[in-house]
């Protein structure tokens, strides 16, 4: 409790766990794609005062616990990190690659959830994801 982060004139402690995808589920976050795109998640999240707390990029979606302040709405700070982090790929990935197209590169939307008292499951949670997949594809190659 004592981790409250201060505005001007106010105390605020607002996490949120979103998870997003690349447009048509590609599988391209892996590689050399998956060693950049923290970096430039955290530098994009830093230019609107916000924290990436816990991420995991997997091959066909991105999970995140960010820390917003309260000025700033989570449809605004998603929408700036997708757009942005689109733009980056397709400049430093449109060159070699026809499918890295700037603003199409993530699907529309995204889901959102407040983090609360559940923060250390979440991150748990986070950390974990890759092992979860993994352990139910090999659950249904069994039906």
């Amino acid at each position: 409790m004592d981790e409250f982060e201060s505005l001007n004139r106010s105390k605020w402690e607002c996490k949120y766990h979103v998870v997003f995808i690349p447009k048509c589920r590609r599988k391209v976050l892996y590689g050399s794609l998956r060693k950049h795109l923290g970096e430039v998640f955290r530098k994009l999240a830093e230019q609107k005062e916000c924290r990436i707390e816990e991420g995991h990029l997997l091959a066909d979606h991105v999970h995140m616990m960010t820390s917003i302040p309260p000025k700033y709405a989570v449809s605004q700070v998603v929408g700036f990190i997708k757009g942005k982090s689109a733009i980056h790929l397709a400049r430093v990935y449109g060159e070699r690659k026809q499918n890295y197209a700037g603003q199409s590169f993530w699907a529309r939307g995204y889901f959102v959830s407040t983090v609360g008292r559940d923060e250390a499951t979440i991150r748990e949670y986070i950390r974990n994801q890759e092992q979860e997949d993994q352990r139910i594809d090999q659950m249904n190659l069994w039906k």
